[in-house]
């Protein structure tokens, strides 16, 4: 069994005898602090710290948060996100158990704004059909406001609102661009560099036929360049659906302004297989040169865990991965108009995407999915919150009340995705050398984040060719890990004379105020001499002496949930796990990536809290415990180095 550290029980609960003769060799001592200075936290030139935000959060200014019921805008979602407490929409009290570092407003920005002129029911939206029935439904409130978002959400979807009414609130009129400088201005206003970071950007909520391609797009700058352009909508005549326009708003914005700019994706398990494609492209042309370039230019990053299921993989996919099926949607795509089937989700789910991405490689010469990792709640409540125990939901009708676990987020004839299938997740943890928009968006462009489905765990993951558990004694891996190799989010360098195959360095420490750590495992993904796709999930270092069985795998950890209180104990897991861990299977002819999944001891779901708080019976079928799990942006390794 791999030699494994866990550093935590060590230091507090081993009881060291006297051992002052002991003299370590020099030799043990070797390399255990390369450090510039004696203090180790002087002349670093490495991010030294994880700053936690949410990439895609809606308030009320986003048409379908409104028309459920959000009343709240900028400000709400700032000053929860900073740790102040508010009130909710649905009129409760709310308030973080720790402040955020960062936030990135998200709202979409087709329409952006029409749900405030709905509320007042002013004369140009009462001028249109459509938009008439859906300001009469957000007065009703209730189930009338809930399924005129509905309605608006597949009108959307299948490109059918009213052309005359979305010109009023799309770029170049005088309603939009007001709009778009109000939410500039309150980003400026809430920025505060070193305490809270405001980035600007917005959601380009792209659909094709109700398959979700939806992209956030994230700017590095400040608003004087902000405010210097409109964001990219999906309508017609001034937007499209096609990711390749997107990529030409983003190429124009670096162009006009001088700035930067990045996107990424999310919910490809709601794209019915379009997220991620490897023949066609969702117009019908051929995935080409182009195609692979740009996306590999402009999405570094990717959604694995969010509101609406998790991203990461998919239990067909992965068979042979016992956690594969984790919080998992695949009923349809995301209005449900078309029920989901099998073959579609090659072109869902993250790690079959980093693995096509390989092949598109072989074939194409880039590789267009190779991307970071990244959490979000994409709450549409103003409310970023992503623990269990404190989970406000996707909308204003899925606040804490008696009902919402019963009452179906969506439902066709096509399928249903259950109110208590709606997921508590997630965050974003990212490695920066300071908490401004600069470094934080600079962290995320080089891919040195990760994702958690909610627990702030700190999570370090390095790849390199001579990493030894003395790298992990000195208490200041990261010295080791920059010095002689890569973090999470790089490409290995090339093979020192003599190595035989990488080392990968990974270490994590649990959510201060959460769940002991039950394993780390590390997947990796590869391609074949032959063109063969292949993946495998190695536990590489896990809690309480547990011995693997004959089969190869760790044995469960156990579980101290008590169903009755919501409640658990960290009488079993670890605080901190370690490891250096070497491939076995290392081909140095193969290109592969690997990256680190951290998995925590079982906890309640959300869904346990609302019957201890309110009394209610949870519905048949619903999950009552997870185990929740941060994901780290791969490394990637090729025999060109």
């Amino acid at each position: 069994m791999l030699r494994s550290i866990c550093i935590a029980a060590f230091l507090t609960t081993t009881a060291l005898p006297a051992v002052a003769q002991f003299v370590p060799s020099k030799e043990s001592l070797d390399g255990l602090y390369p450090g510039k200075a004696y203090s180790p936290y002087a002349q670093r030139g490495f991010p030294s710290q994880v700053f936690w935000g949410d990439t895609h959060l809606h308030t009320g200014f986003s048409v379908d948060a409104g028309l459920f019921g959000n009343t709240t805008g900028h400000d709400t979602a700032y000053r929860f996100a900073r740790g102040e407490e508010v009130m909710a929409a649905s009129g409760q009290p709310v308030k973080l158990s720790r402040p955020l570092d960062w936030m990135v407003l998200t709202d979409h920005s087709d329409g952006m704004g029409m749900i405030f002129d709905m509320v007042d029911q002013k004369q140009n939206i009462m001028a249109f059909e459509q938009s008439r029935r859906w300001a009469e439904g957000l007065a009703a409130g209730g189930e009338d406001s809930a399924a005129a978002a509905l309605d608006l959400i597949t009108n959307f979807a299948q490109g059918t609102i009213d052309p005359e009414l979305m010109a009023q609130y799309s770029p170049g009129s005088p309603i939009y661009a007001s709009v778009w400088e109000t939410t500039v201005e309150k980003a400026e206003e809430y920025n505060q560099p070193g305490v809270f970071t405001a980035l600007i950007g917005y959601e380009w909520t792209s659909l094709f036929k109700g398959n979700n391609l939806h992209r956030n797009v994230v700017l590095r700058d400040n608003g004087d360049k902000a405010l210097m352009v409109e964001p990219m909508v999906t309508q017609e005549p001034v937007g499209s659906i096609d990711p390749l326009a997107l990529y030409q708003w983003l190429e124009n914005y670096e162009a006009k302004t001088g700035g930067r700019a990045l996107a990424l994706a999310h919910n490809g398990n709601l794209s019915n297989g379009m997220m991620f494609p490897t023949e066609q492209q969702f117009t019908g042309a051929p995935i080409d040169e182009n195609y692979v370039r740009l996306r590999a230019k402009w999405e570094p990053l990717y959604e694995f865990t969010q509101i609406k299921g998790d991203g990461e993989a998919h239990p067909v996919l992965s068979p042979e991965d016992d956690f594969a099926d984790y919080e998992t949607w695949d009923a349809g795509n995301l209005d449900l108009t078309e029920a989901k089937t099998p073959e579609m989700l090659k072109g869902e789910y993250a790690r079959e995407a980093l693995k096509q991405g390989l092949a598109l490689e072989r074939k194409l010469g880039v590789n267009p999915y190779k991307f970071g990792a990244s959490g979000a709640t994409d709450s549409h409540t103003s409310l970023a919150t992503a623990d269990s125990d404190n989970y406000f939901g996707k909308a204003t009708n899925a606040e804490p009340s008696p009902t919402r676990m019963a009452h179906p987020f969506t439902k066709t004839d096509q399928g249903t995705f259950e109110g208590y299938e709606l997921v508590a997740s997630g965050y974003t943890g990212v490695w920066a050398e300071e908490n401004t928009r600069k470094s934080l968006w600079d962290a995320m462009k080089r891919r040195e984040t990760y994702a958690t489905t909610g627990p702030r765990m700190a999570v370090r993951f390095f790849g390199g060719w001579d990493y030894t558990e003395n790298d992990l004694r000195g208490r200041q891996p990261a010295f080791a890990g920059y010095e002689r190799g890569v973090p999470m989010g790089g490409d290995m360098r090339s093979a020192p004379d003599g190595a035989s195959a990488p080392t990968f360095m990974v270490y994590a420490l649990r959510d201060p105020i959460g769940a002991n750590l039950d394993r780390i495992q590390v997947v990796k993904g590869w391609i074949d001499a032959d063109g063969g796709l292949h993946e495998k999930v190695y536990d590489v270092v896990w809690s309480d002496g547990r011995d693997r069985t004959a089969d190869g795998k760790v044995p469960d950890v156990g579980s101290t949930v008590d169903l009755e209180a919501a409640s658990y104990t960290n009488t079993i897991g670890a605080p901190e796990l370690a490891t250096v861990w070497t491939d076995p299977d290392f081909d140095a002819s193969e290109n592969a990536f690997y990256y680190a999944r951290v998995i925590e001891i079982p906890t309640p779901r959300w869904v346990v809290y609302d019957r201890l708080r309110m009394g209610v019976e949870i519905p048949e079928g619903a999950q009552l415990t997870h185990q929740e799990r941060a994901y780290t942006s791969p490394i990637w390794y090729s025999p060109k180095g």
